[in-house]
């Protein structure tokens, strides 16, 4: 079994080094794909994303492992395969927003965001740009994060959130299971429940 893991905005694929290395200890082959977002578009990644994928493929199984933004990256890749490509088993997505993102809402016209978040923050603000990405091909495992702050002052109401994304915003009715996680956003791949919720996944 292989496992692709693609980091969030802002990140790089060292942030996902302690779920890589849990899943190593158990026989599974990871890789990792690193992008900058401020100054690549959401379609380079992507391309670069399917060509990756498609290597994966052709070496047996394998699922994909998306952080934030790298799991709508990933969701995204997946879309844009060429027919006959040998699916994922499953993808995990980590606090990765399926509904457009109410704080890149907020600020897509701030400069400073613009700025560092490129069009990939566009992205996430842009209900027909993600709406575009459709409904998963496969099945689906999304981890959102609950130990964010809610209330009268917090961005996210009274929803139950990671500090970044709620739960409703990484929902969907074709999701095959939204698993809330005692944990902020930024901590998610560190997380040893994850790995071992993944680990669990893939072995059923």
């Amino acid at each position: 079994m292989q496992a692709l893991f693609v980091h969030g905005m802002g990140r790089s694929p060292i942030s996902g080094w302690r779920l890589l290395a849990r899943l190593r200890a158990h026989g599974i082959h990871t890789h990792t794909l690193g992008y900058v977002a401020t100054f690549q578009s959401a379609a380079s990644i992507r391309k670069r994303l399917v060509a990756r994928i498609e290597a994966l493929a052709t070496h047996g199984d394998y699922v994909l492992i998306g952080h934030s933004l790298g799991g709508v990256l990933l969701r995204a890749a997946v879309a844009a395969l060429p027919p006959g490509t040998p699916l994922p088993r499953r993808i995990f997505l980590l606090g990765s927003p399926i509904q457009p993102s109410c704080l890149a809402q907020k600020l897509r016209r701030n400069w400073l965001f613009r700025a560092l978040a490129g069009d990939c923050g566009q992205l996430l603000a842009s209900p027909s740009r993600m709406a575009e990405i459709g409904a998963g091909l496969v099945p689906t495992i999304s981890m959102v994060g609950v130990s964010g702050w809610t209330g009268r002052l917090s961005p996210f109401k009274d929803e139950a959130n990671d500090g970044l994304v709620s739960v409703a915003e990484a929902s969907a009715e074709w999701v095959s299971e939204t698993i809330r996680i005692p944990a902020w956003h930024t901590y998610l791949p560190s997380n040893k429940q994850i790995a071992q919720l993944i680990l669990e996944r893939i072995s059923q």
